[in-house]
This record gives C-alpha cells, structure tokens and sequence, in this order.
C-alpha cells in the first residue's frame, strides 16, 4: 500500500510538473511580445516594458521557467492583470460556485443513473431496459447548453420553480447561493448520468450472469439481497471509475452551463480571462484544475479498497 501511494503521489507529481511546464509555454508561444498582447494594442512601449519587467520576461527563458516552477510550488500563480489580485486569490473567490455546482450535479448523476442502471440490467431486454438505452444516449447526445436553455425557459421563467440565473447578492445567505445552483446541476446531471448509467447497466450485467449469484439464488436470498450485496458490490470497481472520472470532468469542464446560467465560477472565469487576455489566470486556472483532476483520481483508486477487499495494491 505504502509504495503504491509513494508510485502514485511521483507520478501525480510528474502530471503536474507537465501541466506547469505546457501553461509556461503557452504564453511563450504566442506570436509577438507576450507582455503587449496581454495590454492590448493601445498600450504605449513603455507600459509593455514595464509589464515585462514585473512578469520576468526580459531574463532567460530558463530562468524564467525556474522561476515560474518555484514560485507554482510555493502556491505563487502570479498577479492577475484585471483584477489586479493575486491568482491564488482570485482563483479562490470563485471556487466556491464551481465546487458545489460539480458536487450538486454528481449526486444529482448518481441518483438518477445508478439505481435505474442497475434494475436496466436486473430487467435486461426489456421495455425498460430499452427505453433506458435509449433516454441514455439521447441524454449523451444533447447539448448541455441547449438543455440549460430549455430548462431556464420552462422550469425557471414559465413556471418560476428556481432563479433563472446567477449566485444571489454580494450579502445573500449560503442556502440562498445554494438554491441558485439546483437548476445547473440538475441539467448538469441529467447530461452526465447517460455515461453512469450506461457504466453501472454493462457493469451488473457481467456480475448477474455470475455462478456465485446463482448460487446465491440457490440459497433461498431474496432478490434484493442478491442483487444489492453481491451484485453491486461486485460490479463497484468500474462504477466507482466512472464517477470519479464524471467528477473530475464536472469540476475541469462546466464552462457552458456557468456562461448559460451566468454563475461567478471558475468556468465563467476563465472564459472572460481569455477575452480579456489575462493569462497569469489562464495559466493559475491550467494548474488548478490539474492539481484537482489527479487528486480526484488518487481518491478514486483508494476507494476501490472499500468495495472491494480483493483489490490490493
């Protein structure tokens, strides 16, 4: 277990220094001076000086580089150009939305495409099962932008049930913030439950056709029993994957349905930062969720232990 997690926190560490180094070259690689296409064509030479100076773009690339890894290390992503803050800081102020945004439609995902996932499998070939595949697939295949829309003109504006847009006022209460967020995840998780549900069907379908779970039939277990306890647990490992890879994706890739329900997330974030042309928090933003996305990962693969206790590592 020990020199597992040591394998896994170097090769974690290994991703990341690669996600430093591809944010590093990004800037370095667009054409012309970096530090005047981040001001924009009216800055005067003498503020793209300036700024060069202040980012470290006038020494050697290698410095640079050194200085851009070290200062990442200690949690150092630079200084936004537009808000005039530390990355870092900027960063954590729209965490929040974007965390509970993913969290919310995770469980949201679970609730809907495990439980109908598993009694697809348990029904296999029937109606349900196939009306399943196939609301699945149309729920893979549509926009998630376009669901939003659809969802905010129904559920929000004819009919009032959530806010339509937004994260409530600069004073408004945690739960307020919250119940702006139930509308997005619940398009967020109806999007993203296809994948689960399609997962957790193919997964419980190769565990019911099983000998231990016709013996256990055998036995005299009830249904339930069979098909919940050795079942399900049985069949964790690759639904475990795939939500802890939905979660990952759901944290790195909620751009759309933030810009569609206007919500002060780190998608929304980094959409305007590309417009505005500040990469100090394209890049931080780069990092972040790299750092998030492997963490994710190593958590998935440590809970595959609690499933199953034949897994050893």
């Amino acid at each position: 277990m020990g020199r597992y997690l040591a394998r896994r926190i170097l090769g974690m560490l290994l991703v990341v220094l690669i996600v430093v180094t591809i944010a590093f070259v990004i800037v370095r690689l667009a054409p012309g001076d970096p530090a005047a296409l981040m001001l924009g064509p009216d800055a005067t030479p003498e503020e793209a000086a300036e700024l060069r100076a202040r980012l470290g773009l006038d020494q050697p690339i290698l410095v640079q580089y050194a200085t851009f890894v070290l200062n990442a290390v200690q949690g150092d992503l630079g200084e936004s150009l537009y808000f005039g803050q530390p990355v870092t800081q900027v960063l954590a102020s729209r965490a929040e939305p974007t965390v509970f945004l993913a969290l919310f439609s995770l469980v949201f995902a679970m609730a809907i495409a495990v439980p109908i996932g598993i009694y697809a499998a348990y029904q296999r070939g029937s109606l349900f099962d196939q009306s399943v595949i196939s609301a699945a697939m149309l729920a893979a295949s549509v926009p998630s932008f376009w669901t939003g829309l659809i969802a905010q003109r129904w559920l929000a504006t004819e009919y009032g049930w959530f806010p339509a847009s937004g994260y409530g006022g600069p004073d408004a209460a945690f739960l307020e913030r919250m119940s702006f967020l139930i509308l997005p995840s619940l398009v967020l998780g109806i999007v993203n439950s296809a994948l689960i549900l399609r997962f957790t069907r193919a997964s419980m379908l190769d565990v019911l056709g099983e000998d231990y779970i016709r013996t256990a039939r055998s036995k005299g277990m009830g249904e339930a029993r069979v098909v919940l306890r050795h079942g399900l647990r049985n069949a964790g490992i690759p639904i475990i994957t795939v939500i802890g890879l939905t979660f990952a994706l759901l944290v790195s890739g909620a751009v759309v349905t933030e810009r569609v329900f206007n919500i002060p997330g780190m998608g929304n974030l980094v959409v305007s930062a590309v417009l505005r042309r500040d990469y100090p928090v394209i890049q931080g933003t780069l990092i972040v969720v790299a750092v998030l996305y492997v963490l994710i990962n190593l958590i998935t693969d440590l809970l595959y232990l609690l499933v199953d206790k034949r897994v050893r590592y």
